[in-house]
């Protein structure tokens, strides 16, 4: 027979209050332990090679900006600055604009051998860069311009185009048909269609594409490597931070202070569109 007594609610054992703290103190002692590594590097550049080695701490005895001075004049970071602002300025543009279109027509048209073209966008995400970089710097040669920022920048343009061809697909397929319905009885075409109605739409994804492409470009190696062997005078950030190490000596102080310079810009990038980056992954894994 059933109870009439009434049914007794557990309480937790530990508050909701008392949870958030402790959640957020784990988080914090790892966030702490995460960058510290940046910190490091940042308060090293600060110092001499002598002073690294010193075990000083964080904060710098006799602080210094002679390393600064040092990578961006004589090591040439001022010119490889502006030579990987270029490139990824360029880059940005141009992988954002065809990935939007390739991800459009992937997302809202079906058409003979979707399939297909899906499977083997997802198939090239699988081989790594390293079998590809002799076939493009091939192709670069070709086309003249091998030893160029036109061609580095093109080149870095096919890193990570097929993962964002996919986030676009996402984010496309899931928007409402009413909108291509509502233009299309307004005589507006495909195209127009794509750029005043979808694509502005579409914001929160066109923002983690830029960011993850500006990520990429910006810290890209190997690529950038291969590409400008023969013409030291077009080096990116990443390369020009290599050339810090010598066969018997490395300039850390310099090498800390160059990757200062390299890393903080997009540091800023990523706080500033944080919030849109996060709606565009939600929104393109959804979809």
């Amino acid at each position: 027979m059933p109870s009439d007594a009434p049914a007794t609610i557990r309480q937790p054992m530990i508050s909701p209050r008392v949870r958030r703290w402790i959640v957020s103190a784990v988080l914090a002692a790892i966030c702490c332990f995460w960058i510290y590594p940046m910190a490091w590097m940042v308060s090293a550049s600060f110092k001499s090679n002598a002073a690294i080695f010193a075990n000083e701490g964080l904060i710098p005895n006799q602080p210094t900006l002679e390393n600064y001075s040092r990578a961006w004049s004589q090591a040439h970071i001022g010119a490889y600055f502006f030579n990987t602002l270029f490139v990824t300025v360029g880059s940005v543009i141009l992988v954002t604009v065809s990935a939007a279109m390739m991800g459009y027509v992937l997302g809202r048209r079906k058409f003979p051998g979707r399939g297909l073209i899906f499977g083997l966008i997802v198939f090239t995400i699988f081989v790594p860069q390293g079998y590809t970089i002799i076939p493009v710097f091939d192709l670069l040669t070709r086309l003249g311009i091998g030893q160029s920022l036109w061609g580095v920048m093109l080149a870095t343009s096919g890193g990570s185009f097929v993962i964002f061809v996919l986030l676009f697909a996402g984010y496309f397929s899931q928007m409402p048909n009413e909108l291509e319905e509502a233009a299309k009885m307004d005589g507006v075409g495909f195209v127009k269609t794509f750029w005043y109605v979808m694509l502005p739409l579409s914001r929160p994804i066109v923002v983690t594409v830029i960011v993850m492409q500006t990520l990429y470009a910006w810290n890209d190696f190997l690529l950038p490597l291969v590409v400008t062997l023969a013409n030291p005078a077009i080096r990116t950030l990443s390369v020009g931070v290599y050339a810090f190490r010598g066969e018997n000596f490395v300039d850390w102080g310099g090498m800390t202070a160059a990757s200062t310079i390299t890393i903080v810009p997009v540091v800023i990038l990523f706080l500033f569109l944080q919030r849109y980056f996060i709606d565009g992954l939600a929104g393109a894994v959804k979809g």
